[in-house]
């Protein structure tokens, strides 16, 4: 196959029962706009809250968000529909990294994972990524991924009590278009609870729009290099971790929805993302990551096309190229965010609960409930040390625990040959 020709599916405008577009494949390029456009909406709420929440400009972060896209369209040779959003499980992270107000030093630390997660994803592209499931079996992956949410359960709290109405008003709205919409409006319960609070909020004087009014309507992100500083990496390698997890679990929720077999782009997705990571850190954009959410426009159109993440990849690019919108985002104000985050935290802690769920991971064996235990009281109560220049927060030592507990036990019992476990059941 060409890499930018797509077979045209039947007629390009309807979909009979059982079938579903493949990536190879695509609808009407009028259709597959449209859908393109789904896959912004969808990706929108959760890929601009991460710049307002840690302070990055949104245009830079939704520049460097398209870019990565259409990366990693390409190293995947269009064969593994994805959007790369921002990635939540940088937040930590970049919020300890730039308590002293430095940003540049945290797009260091993106950069360096990024850096870290394209020579795994070479690594897994030359031996294969069953070694990564060894490494990190689903009861290690999960509570990984459980304490990056839980981790920041306090930061949620603090913007709720800061203005409680207008949170009130965003978190309600979220739970109450989630529990009684249907479809790509239920998808989209975040952005529009966000549509709502704002509005709250605007009613209530919390917002300030003199910055919407002095922007341009077009001209370049704001970009800027990182600055080295090595102390900061043990707060964010962890992230490889969570983001191994999440490509590999993008590429297995794909594959089972078109019935293809893809695990041969395991690698290609991991070496995307962290050139599309690296690429941001570089320029002063967050860290990315595939999307659920347009997984989600996925199961509900059933189209897979590779080629409405391009229009989507090229939709955005336009957009971050408007710094009026960027600074429209930007007037979005604590209490909103607030609303937002105390769900959307505690759904990234349960995720992790869903892997181990998935997995049927047995939690009545003492290997994993060690495993799960202690990691969540490290990263929930955010254990901090500092060795000299080094600070490791509760996210790190969290993922070390993890992983160390759970070999050290198994190396363990197959020494005394007491009930080996795979982390599986």
């Amino acid at each position: 196959m060409a890499l930018f020709n797509w077979k045209l599916h039947g007629d390009g405008k309807t979909i009979k029962a059982g079938e579903v577009i493949a990536p190879d494949e695509r609808l009407s390029w009028v259709r597959t706009t449209g859908i393109g456009l789904q896959h912004i909406v969808a990706m929108f709420g959760a890929t601009f809250l991460v710049p307002l929440l840690t302070g990055f400009p949104p245009a830079t972060t939704l520049f460097f968000s398209a870019i990565s896209t259409m990366v990693f369209l390409l190293i995947t040779r269009n064969r593994v529909p994805s959007y790369l959003g921002s990635s939540f499980a940088f937040l930590a992270p970049i919020w300890a990294a730039t308590s002293g107000g430095n940003f540049a030093i945290a797009t260091f630390g993106i950069m360096s994972t990024g850096i870290l997660l394209a020579l795994v994803g070479l690594l897994i592209m030359k031996v294969g990524y069953s070694w990564v499931d060894k490494l990190m079996p689903p009861v290690v992956t999960g509570v990984i991924v459980a304490l990056i949410g839980f981790n920041l359960a306090p930061v949620a709290a603090g913007n709720f009590l800061a203005f409680p109405v207008t949170a009130v008003v965003t978190f309600g709205s979220i739970v109450l278009i989630q529990a009684l919409s249907k479809g790509m409006l239920g998808r989209l319960s975040i952005l529009c609870g966000v549509l709502i609070g704002y509005a709250c909020a605007v009613i209530r004087g919390e917002v300030d729009f003199a910055a919407i009014s002095q922007a341009d309507w077009v001209g370049l992100p704001q970009f800027m290099l990182p600055q080295v500083d090595f102390s900061i990496l043990p707060m964010f390698l962890p992230v490889v971790l969570v983001l191994i997890a999440e490509n590999i679990g993008h590429v297995k929720s794909v594959a089972a929805m078109t019935g293809e077999n893809l695990d041969k782009y395991i690698g290609r997705a991991l070496f995307s993302d962290g050139l599309g990571t690296t690429l941001a850190g570089l320029g002063g954009g967050s860290g990315t990551t595939t999307y659920a959410e347009n997984i989600g426009v996925m199961a509900a159109t059933r189209v897979y096309s590779t080629a409405a993440y391009w229009i989507a990849g090229i939709g955005a690019l336009i957009l971050s190229l408007c710094p009026k919108f960027g600074a429209a985002i930007n007037t979005i104000p604590p209490g909103v965010l607030g609303g937002v985050c105390i769900l959307l935290y505690g759904m990234i802690g349960m995720l992790g609960v869903r892997i181990w769920v998935q997995n049927k991971v047995d939690f009545s064996k003492p290997i994993n409930i060690i495993t799960g235990a202690v990691p969540l009281v490290l990263g929930i109560a955010d254990f901090t040390t500092t060795f000299g220049d080094i600070t490791l927060g509760g996210i790190a030592w969290g993922a070390v625990a993890a992983l160390v507990l759970y070999h050290l036990i198994n190396a363990l019992q197959k020494a005394r040959r007491i009930d080996v476990d795979d982390g599986r059941g």
